[in-house]
């Protein structure tokens, strides 16, 4: 189905983007409320999780309040989504860094780069949004509001997706090093007698594999969404409704995704589990899973606990 989308089409990317934005915020602002909540969380390992859910929820609020048939509601929508979009995403660059120079290059200065990471981040950021700014006259597509012109399409392929693709790319190469060399390490413990090197290998590989497949979720995110943006810019006024709905569906589900992978690793649901023994009754606590109750801290090998820490 292609041309222009009709007013029922536009209903239902608005609902999809609605419902989608919805369960990102939920789940990125459970993430923040863990930080706040729980001290023993505050490592800075988990620092930079919270400032990717932090993004992630505002992100998500201005893509759920903004209406593209409404001029101020309109920009509110395209830059501060824009703003905190591009922020979400390399607040993920900085991770996969934190994890590279702390695994394979055996640093433990990444907590001094704290305030270059905030530069980096909302500066770059604040640059792509401005730089967007130029040669924009915005209209509502879909659910979203977007620039109409040829020129300000292009300046913001330029200023998101490109970047997106740029730490997309970024985090695949950093985490491909850091597995290749616990892969090695894992090979090493194979041939050795200690027991316990052997374990503690196995247990950072296991973490590791699953930290492979998290620069997927900005795939997964916005692979529709460059399609679609690039059909856009080759065939203008010929919308494809099937391809704006997964644009909008996975580009929205972006901070639930996150907040799953980053965020709700072990330590935050032991913690979690640590609470409801102080306010919940016996019967309540018999369903939670038994690997929360006896979780031994010394098998988990997560960016709440990254060796850095220990090392300190």
């Amino acid at each position: 189905m292609a041309g222009t989308l009709t007013p029922r089409d536009r209903g239902v990317l608005m609902a999809v983007n609605a419902g989608a934005s919805s369960l990102s915020f939920v789940g990125s602002g459970f993430i923040v409320l863990c930080y706040v909540l729980f001290k023993e969380l505050r490592k800075f390992s988990f620092k930079l999780v919270f400032y990717l859910a932090l993004s992630d929820m505002l992100c998500s609020f201005f893509s759920m309040i903004g209406d593209p048939s409404k001029g101020f509601f309109c920009y509110a929508q395209g830059y501060s989504t824009h703003f905190f979009c591009v922020a979400s995403f390399l607040w993920t660059t900085t991770i996969a860094f934190t994890l590279h120079r702390t695994v394979v290059k055996h640093k433990t200065d990444v907590e001094d780069m704290e305030a270059m990471f905030h530069l980096y981040v909302w500066g770059t950021s604040l640059v792509m949004t401005v730089i967007r700014s130029f040669g924009n006259n915005h209209g509502h597509f879909g659910s979203w509001c977007w620039t109409q012109t040829g020129t300000g399409k292009a300046v913001h392929f330029i200023t998101f997706y490109i970047p997106l693709w740029g730490a997309i790319l970024y985090n695949g190469f950093t985490y491909f090093q850091v597995i290749r060399m616990l892969n090695n390490a894992t090979r090493m413990a194979v041939g050795m007698s200690d027991r316990s090197y052997q374990l503690d290998a196995r247990a950072d590989m296991k973490a590791m594999n699953r930290w492979g497949y998290y620069p997927l979720i900005l795939i997964g995110s916005w692979a529709f969404g460059t399609i679609n943006r690039i059909h856009d810019f080759v065939e203008p006024g010929h919308k494809i409704f099937w391809l704006s709905v997964l644009d909008v569906g996975t580009a929205s589900l972006m901070g639930l995704f996150n907040s799953i992978a980053y965020g709700l690793n072990s330590s935050v649901r032991r913690a979690i589990y640590e609470r409801s023994e102080l306010f919940l009754p016996e019967r309540l606590r018999r369903w939670f899973p038994n690997h929360l109750k006896h979780r031994n801290q010394q098998q988990d090998s997560e960016l709440v606990s990254l060796k850095v820490e220990d090392q300190q």
